[in-house]
């Protein structure tokens, strides 16, 4: 089992952003990065750090997912025709963790991922518990009906923090999603700036 969930604000730190806009972020209070050296001066970045900065700050975003599973990801995007930035932003929404976390299910991505491993949701009225599982346009997503009364359900549904983006279309209650259309990039409601035409570059260089 990876322990990348235990790391989940380590990456605020170290990209020096807050990453998903909670008011927990630790960035809120320290802007320097992680470790006895993270106060020192800046120092010029590179072009490739620079690329490799916005490949970690846009993998760290989705749930800090492996870099074999991000790295084929961007094979994929590459793949197809079109522009491969937006096709990789568009591919990453898809996700199922994504649409439980974009759906205000649960409170952050990496308690989408548990909820979704844990066989709390159904795509089309059949469970998934894959949380890398692509969900097509027209799929509906929906929290099983046990699952609803769950704290962190409620929590999520009451916070004010974020907002459900409009390719997806909110039904029964708050309690299910319908994926209605890939977003592109300035669809998606990322508190940070992404940048995925660096990662691009990244792979490509």
């Amino acid at each position: 089992m990876s322990k990348r969930h235990s790391a989940k604000y380590k990456i605020d730190r170290a990209m020096g952003e807050n990453l998903w806009g909670r008011s927990k972020s630790p960035v809120n209070k320290r802007q320097y990065g992680p470790g006895q050296h993270g106060q020192r001066r800046k120092s010029k970045v590179s072009d490739f750090g620079l690329q490799l900065k916005a490949k970690q700050k846009l993998k760290g975003y989705y749930g800090n997912i492996t870099e074999k599973q991000f790295a084929r990801t961007y094979d994929e995007a590459a793949s197809k025709k079109g522009n491969t930035a937006e096709t990789l932003i568009g591919l990453l929404e898809q996700r199922l963790d994504a649409v439980v976390y974009r759906g205000k299910f649960v409170p952050t991505v990496w308690a989408a991922r548990q909820f979704v491993n844990h066989g709390h949701v159904t795509v089309n009225g059949k469970k998934v518990n894959i949380a890398s599982y692509r969900v097509k346009v027209g799929d509906v997503v929906e929290i099983k009906e046990k699952s609803r009364s769950m704290a962190l359900v409620l929590e999520a549904q009451q916070s004010g923090e974020r907002d459900v983006p409009d390719y997806l279309e909110l039904g029964d209650r708050g309690f299910s999603v319908r994926f209605v259309r890939v977003p592109e990039l300035a669809d998606v409601p990322f508190p940070v700036k992404m940048e995925p035409n660096l990662v691009v570059e990244y792979y490509s260089s």
